[in-house]
């Protein structure tokens, strides 16, 4: 578990991604790390470290924002388009940043994940198994992605 440890950032990455709530992401951080420590024994080696983290993580994630769906108050609440919360991180300081972290908020759960992935420069095959879709899949959903994002840009 210590690669675990080491590989927090994939985590922290993730609960960025799905919860614009400090204490939402609190949660959703300890139960991916639940998971993870839950299923490390089931973890045969076949695929990197890193991309079986990354699986893992994504699914808590997704599962924990169907939950909140599911609560339409909540949701609604939590989810709707807005402004994401300032963050003392330096790395959402530079406004370009902030604008495409703005832009990912508003794809849905798969492009949401296959995004994080491709900006953390994972290859296309990579991206493909851990999300479970074709690389073909994969490069036409990144098309479609970019240009949902550069929509979103020309609107602001």
């Amino acid at each position: 578990m210590n690669r675990v440890n080491e590989s927090q950032g994939i985590i922290h990455k993730v609960c960025r991604l799905y919860c614009d709530d400090e204490i939402h992401r609190q949660d959703l951080f300890q139960e991916i790390m639940l998971q993870l420590w839950r299923s490390y024994p089931s973890f045969k080696g076949k695929s990197k470290f890193s991309s079986w983290m990354y699986r893992v993580a994504l699914n808590i994630a997704i599962q924990d924002f169907q939950k909140e769906k599911k609560r339409k108050y909540f949701f609604l609440q939590a989810y709707e388009f807005k402004e994401p919360q300032p963050s003392n991180n330096k790395e959402f300081d530079n406004e370009m940043v902030q604008r495409l972290h703005q832009a990912i908020a508003k794809l849905d759960k798969v492009e949401k994940a296959i995004m994080l992935l491709h900006l953390d420069e994972l290859p296309n095959e990579e991206i493909a198994k851990i999300v479970g879709i074709t690389q073909n899949h994969v490069r036409v959903k990144m098309t479609r992605i970019r240009k949902k994002i550069a929509k979103t840009f020309k609107n602001e």
